[in-house]
């Protein structure tokens, strides 16, 4: 066989419009992930913060985001989606609501940690939501989720630079208004399960990480998220010595960045999965992405030099967030919602440890030190890849017999 193949549909656009509903919230949850980027400059000046004190933002966020990630497939198949969905949005709208109410960058670090729990809750069950419910094959789904993933992290950062221009308390009210009014999209587009799910054990998400595909996908995930995160949480501290920490300056580089991601997620990964299986495509966007950074680690004088390697890997994070959700999908036979959680609950953890290792690193050798371990931990998540392909046959649209999966786990094992 050649290539995996994509379901074709009428159009991506023709969704119920539930679908559409789950996917505006995904917009604004997705929001908060690059919403404080080009506020991080004014956080730290105004409440007398270190980087790394200022970096912890995004760490209690995806710590709690990635362990509460491992308990959501539990939650929501016992009280249903749209209750797991509409909890996590209220959270979000309250710990966004205190984090621009905060007088100390300590408390706006603990109200981070709560609205990664209502993050967690929502994200997880709305990527099994809309692939349950849209039309067109999961494919199409998941182009439709992480389009909503790009576009949130695309206009996280512009929203944040503009209120962040008044105040740095704007983008979280900003925030708060939107995810109500997703809430009431919810509450009122979405219908309640007609079928009540099997409720599924509270070790499913751990037990997943055991099958072999699974395991593997996770692992790459972990590492190269450490990139994905050092290039959106670190490079605006790299640009402040260079003059560019303005937060409206800030917000729309990386305005540029989610743009850019949004767009190669959309058209771009689709296009390539057409022609060449999905571990082919992980396996040469991924070192892209490691030279890409330690290219950023080059231009660590050049604030032109910075900016054209976040736009440039903004496309190739586009492409590598895509064929990864579709690979976890499509790579074992366990339930969405499970799969969904272990493998988010992995990445987000990767994700945790980077922004502040990143400014520590920095401090510690040089500014470009963090973009060289970034491009490092790229090349482990390309090796994992390469290793277990043989592993991944389904996530490829691939189906191997038990006598050839059986070959295949005794070689791993041997």
């Amino acid at each position: 066989m050649s290539a995996s193949t994509v379901a074709k549909a009428p159009s991506i656009l023709h969704q119920p419009r539930a679908v559409w509903a789950v996917a505006f919230a995904c917009v604004i949850a997705f929001m908060g992930i690059g919403l404080v980027d080009p506020i991080l400059p004014a956080i730290a000046n105004d409440l007398q913060a270190t980087p790394t004190e200022t970096e912890m933002l995004f760490t209690s966020y995806l710590v709690i985001t990635g362990i509460a990630m491992f308990f959501t497939s539990w939650l929501s198949t016992r009280i249903g989606a749209k209750r797991t969905l509409l909890i996590g949005l209220a959270l979000i709208v309250v710990f966004a609501l205190l984090a621009g109410l905060s007088q100390d960058v300590e408390s706006i670090i603990g109200f981070r940690a709560g609205w990664g729990l209502g993050n967690a809750l929502f994200i997880s069950t709305a990527l099994a939501t809309i692939v349950g419910a849209a039309s067109g094959g999961t494919s199409s789904a998941i182009i439709l989720y992480e389009a909503a993933l790009g576009l949130g992290i695309a206009i996280g950062p512009l929203v944040g630079g503009v209120l962040g221009s008044i105040s740095w308390r704007g983008p979280f009210f900003g925030t708060a208004t939107l995810m109500a009014v997703g809430f009431i999209a919810i509450v009122v587009l979405l219908k309640k399960e007609a079928v009540k799910p099997t409720p599924t054990r509270l070790s499913a998400p751990f037990r997943a990480l055991a099958n072999p595909a699974l395991g593997i996908l996770a692992a790459a995930a972990l590492f190269y998220n450490i990139g994905f995160f050092v290039l959106l949480a670190y490079t605006p501290f790299a640009l402040i010595p260079l003059g560019l920490s303005s937060a409206i300056t800030l917000g729309f580089i990386f305005f540029g960045w989610g743009l850019s991601l949004a767009v190669t997620s959309v058209w771009v990964a689709p296009l390539l999965t057409r022609r060449m299986p999905r571990t082919r495509v992980l396996a040469t966007v991924l070192p892209l992405l490691a030279l890409d950074l330690v290219a950023a680690a080059l231009a660590i004088d050049s604030e032109v030099g910075l900016i054209v390697c976040v736009i440039v890997g903004g496309m190739l994070l586009g492409i590598l967030n895509t064929v990864l959700t579709e690979c976890v999908m499509e790579a074992t036979d366990l339930p969405r919602t499970v799969a969904s959680s272990a493998y988010s609950g992995v990445r987000f953890l990767g994700g945790a440890i980077a922004p502040p290792a990143a400014t520590l690193l920095a401090v510690a050798l040089t500014p470009a030190a963090p973009f060289y371990a970034a491009g490092a931990s790229v090349l482990v998540a390309a090796l994992i890849i390469v290793i277990g392909r043989k592993r991944l046959s389904r996530a490829n649209g691939f189906e191997v017999d038990e006598l050839e999966e059986a070959e295949a786990i005794s070689a791993g094992d041997s």
